[in-house]
C-alpha cells in the first residue's frame, strides 16, 4: 500500500497592523472550512519574527503553500480567496511525484527548494 499523501500546508504571512490582511482573514478562514484535508495557518510576521530567519516580506499576503518538503508556491497573492481557492484546487489534485516535479520545474520554484528560510518555515509551521 502507498505511504498516505502529505497534506497541502498554506502559511499566510501577514501583520494585524495591515488592513489588507485583516480584511482578507475572514476570507481565508473560508477557505479553510473548504478544505478540510489541508493544514492552514495565520503566521503573524511580527509575532513569529523568529521563524522568519532572512525572509523579508514586504507586501500582503504573502503565502506559503508546500506538500511534504516540496514548497509549491511562494509570494504575494491578491487578497480574493477565490484565487487561493483556485491554486489549492490545482494543487489537491496532484500526485505527490507531480508536486515534486513541479516544485522544482522552473528557476524560480527551485531556488524556493534550497531556501533554508523558506524550508524552516514551512518545516516548523506544519509539524504543529
Amino acid at each position: 500500500m502507498p505511504p498516505p499523501t502529505p497534506p497541502l500546508s498554506v502559511i499566510c504571512l501577514c501583520a494585524e497592523w495591515c488592513g489588507t490582511c485583516r480584511e482578507y482573514r475572514a476570507g481565508f478562514q473560508q477557505i479553510v472550512a473548504r478544505f478540510p484535508d489541508a493544514q492552514f495557518f495565520w503566521l503573524d510576521i511580527e509575532d513569529h519574527a523568529d521563524d522568519l530567519g532572512d525572509l523579508d516580506i514586504e507586501n500582503f499576503p504573502t503565502l506559503l503553500i508546500g506538500r511534504g518538503e516540496s514548497i509549491l508556491y511562494y509570494g504575494v497573492m491578491l487578497p480574493y480567496p477565490e484565487h487561493l481557492a483556485r491554486i489549492l484546487e490545482n494543487f489537491q489534485a496532484q500526485t505527490v511525484e507531480q508536486s515534486e516535479h513541479y516544485a522544482r520545474a522552473t528557476p524560480e520554484r527551485q531556488h524556493w527548494q534550497e531556501d533554508r528560510d523558506l524550508q524552516r518555515v514551512l518545516e516548523r509551521w506544519r509539524n504543529r
